[in-house]
């Protein structure tokens, strides 16, 4: 089959996952068409499987901004036609999902129809609480697919609440792929990192006030308080500056670590003892799910999907968003006898194994073929 994938190219969760999932097709034998601005980040190897073309935004003095979705919506229909792609599989539905139909309406022209399977990440859905004159256009943009899947049973609920929704909503969960985390670092490694007493709390995100990053350094105030600990804070973000100043007030910047963006998380998290996750809202919590799969629990807010993913008292708990004391004491509880965390460890790996890349990828597949085959019987 030849799908192409719209995403987002940047180190958010929406493009890591629809870069992991377009790699992962092409091993399954299909060819890939990503199609954006820029090459994704986790896209590190073309192949004849797997393709990348790039949506050019030519700079016009009429617009106070350039028109990327009629840049885009030009480029798919060129895509399409120059190498024959079967599928459109676009993630969020604006702009992604509404620049794909306007695509869609002028292959049509030409006697050319190629579905369109929409992913809803959760921030085209909670735009709208903050931007109500978006909802018509997100309306459409649902309605017009073809297929349309949302990342966690919650992210469903927000969206058949929020909207006039006609199509039905699948959902297909967010994803990891298991195999890649089965690491060999050696201790030598962590102790670059802390003390070997020391216990590792963990947090990575873009930053953004949505994941209320100073409740972070409070629960880990709290925490250093009642044993040697580090945090390691990776991403960047409007409210790092926040954080760093917080730090200083709490007279703890040294045992905080700000790594920035970084290519070795996965080190990261491999030597981690905990991880938080705070967030004021959260439609599946992917940066939950890569800390279980290294076996690291969590503490985290009860909000949107979250509670999809980590499990109340056996991969970690769950607080009502900005309950830092509840947070803390949580945190201390598993994090103060060595048996306990070993067992909340194992239970992290074990829980994020059923999300495994290969248990997601073939319903992906299944609803492409599904796709397919009613639009073939509606020609």
């Amino acid at each position: 089959m030849k799908i192409g994938i719209v995403c987002y190219p940047t180190f958010g969760g929406s493009g890591v996952v629809a870069t992991e999932l377009g790699i992962e097709l092409s091993k399954r034998g299909h060819e890939i068409h990503f199609i954006t601005y820029n090459q994704p980040v986790r896209l590190e190897l073309l192949s004849n499987n797997v393709h990348y073309h790039e949506v050019n935004v030519p700079e016009y003095p009429l617009f106070h901004y350039q028109p990327y979705e009629l840049a885009l919506s030009s480029k798919l229909v060129d895509m399409v036609k120059l190498h024959k792609i079967e599928v459109l599989h676009v993630h969020y539905a604006i702009p992604h999902a509404y620049a794909a139909y306007m695509a869609q309406k002028m292959l049509r022209e030409e006697n050319i129809y190629v579905p369109i399977v929409t992913t809803l990440h959760g921030t085209d859905i909670t735009l709208v609480g903050s931007h109500p004159f978006y909802k018509t256009a997100v309306t459409f943009s649902i309605n017009k697919s073809d297929a349309v899947t949302a990342v966690s049973q919650s992210l469903k609920e927000d969206t058949l609440r929020l909207f006039d929704i006609k199509n039905e909503i699948d959902v297909v969960t967010n994803f990891i792929d298991v195999g890649k985390y089965n690491h060999g670092f050696t201790d030598c490694q962590r102790g670059m990192m802390a003390k070997e007493e020391e216990k590792i709390i963990t947090h990575i995100s873009n930053f953004r006030p949505v994941k209320r990053i100073e409740d972070i350094v409070k629960v880990f105030y709290n925490i250093q308080k009642e044993m040697p600990a580090k945090l390691m804070m990776v991403g960047e973000g409007p409210e790092k500056e926040k954080a760093e100043l917080l730090c200083d007030k709490l007279g703890i910047s040294e045992k905080v670590i700000f790594f920035g963006q970084s290519n070795e998380i996965d080190k990261i998290l491999c030597f981690t003892d905990l991880f938080l996750l705070p967030s004021e809202t959260e439609s599946f919590g992917l940066a939950a799910l890569e800390a279980m799969v290294s076996g690291v629990p969590v503490i985290s807010s009860n909000t949107g999907g979250i509670p999809e993913v980590n499990r109340e008292g056996v991969t970690g708990f769950l607080s009502n968003v900005g309950d830092v004391e509840e947070m803390s004491k949580n945190a201390i509880y598993v994090l103060s006898d060595v048996e306990r965390l070993r067992t909340f460890k194992e239970n992290a790996r074990k829980e994020a194994e059923k999300f495994d890349i290969h248990n997601i990828v073939p319903q992906y597949e299944a609803i492409y073929q599904r796709t397919l085959s009613r639009c073939l019987i509606k020609d």
